[in-house]
């Protein structure tokens, strides 16, 4: 009797340790990895056996038998992605990261206005990968054939905002999520009213007449020339609505940022553009050429876009940086170079105050004298 009363106690204390183990294998927080944290890669298809080695072998649970066999009682799959852990943490809390897929992304800003070789040289500086292979993907134009059959690229298709993306993304992975971005901001976009039918707005496009937009390439490429022109969400109807004028009486739209795109795609541009660099012969030249370039030059916000598709109604054929960030506008040529000679005058102050108090120089404007038609 003695004996069988050890033996049961025995067995009772041995249950007891076990399930003590397992109780702090799955509640207590254990962190078996060095500061600052651990990245996890978990495999796409990966079993849950080889999801609980892996988080074991890198200290992130206490026992990789018991994350196994908590993973087949609940039996809902974990998810593949990388995963980074930087404090203490349960079982249980591994196993809901794993398997509500929450995967450890970095944020990235796309500005207005960047075109695809400033956002490669952005996602090369924040160490995403290369300049070359985010330019690889975005030169391919296949995933926007439905919306731009004529597209060279993704440029104008990039959508400027805000992602999450891992640490080390691949270039289609990124142009993918930028292009349905877009394609969410377009179809928002594309619900209102068509521009004939907005109050002072009006059409500069050649179109069929069944058709309720202008050809969305043509709207992409307007609304990129507007983004580089205006910072000023407020001006971009009216810069849109002289570039319709000018559209309409076949004048050359003389767009400095054109310019500057064409020396990109070269591979010539230095920085700042130069006078001697305006005949640059390119397509995308808008002073050698009329009318609209071949492509965008930039990828809008849905400020430009919307500008775009309902320019203002004006009389304006001009426009000059004011040196505050917006611009003169003007109908006649006279009206224009008295412009001009106020933006220079301006200017010219600026630098001499700035000389004066030993302070930086105002940066390169944005937008320029639009020349005589």
């Amino acid at each position: 009797m003695r004996r069988a009363l050890l033996i049961a106690g025995l067995l009772f204390l041995g249950l007891a340790v076990a399930g003590g183990w397992v109780w702090s294998s799955l509640y207590l927080p254990y962190q078996g990895f060095a500061a600052p944290g651990v990245y996890v890669d978990v495999p796409r298809g990966a079993s849950s056996r080889t999801i609980a080695r892996l988080l074991a072998s890198q200290g992130v649970v206490r026992n990789r038998w018991v994350f196994e066999a908590l993973s087949r009682r609940f039996g809902r799959p974990l998810q593949a992605g990388e995963y980074y852990f930087d404090h203490p943490v349960t079982a249980s809390e591994v196993f809901d990261t794993l398997a509500d897929g929450r995967v450890y992304v970095r944020e990235l800003v796309i500005p207005e206005g960047y075109s695809m070789f400033d956002i490669a040289d952005l996602v090369a500086r924040e160490d995403f990968l290369s300049r070359d292979e985010f330019l690889a993907a975005a030169s391919d134009p296949a995933p926007i054939r439905d919306l731009a059959p004529n597209a060279k690229s993704l440029e104008g298709f990039l959508f400027p905002a805000t992602y999450g993306f891992p640490r080390h993304p691949s270039g289609q992975a990124m142009v993918d999520a930028m292009v349905k971005r877009f394609r969410q901001e377009w179809s928002t976009i594309s619900e209102q009213p068509p521009p004939a039918q907005q109050p002072n707005a009006q059409q500069p496009y050649a179109q069929p007449s069944s058709a309720q937009f202008p050809p969305l390439e043509k709207v992409v490429t307007l609304a990129s020339l507007v983004e580089r022109e205006t910072p000023i969400p407020d001006e971009r109807p009216l810069v849109a609505g002289v570039f319709a004028n000018r559209l309409r009486q076949g004048v050359p739209l003389q767009c400095d940022p054109t310019v500057v795109y064409a020396l990109e795609l070269a591979g010539q541009y230095t920085g700042t553009l130069e006078a001697r660099e305006i005949p640059f012969d390119s397509p995308y030249n808008t002073y050698r050429h009329t009318g609209l370039p071949p492509g965008p030059i930039a990828n809008p916000g849905e400020a430009s876009l919307r500008a775009a598709l309902a320019p203002t109604k004006t009389d304006y054929l001009y426009f000059v940086a004011n040196t505050e960030g917006g611009h003169f506008f003007s109908k006649t040529l006279e009206e224009h170079n008295r412009n001009v000679a106020k933006y220079r005058q301006r200017l010219a102050a600026e630098r001499n105050a700035a000389h004066s108090t030993d302070s930086a120089p105002p940066g390169p404007e944005r937008g320029h004298a639009q020349k005589s038609p």
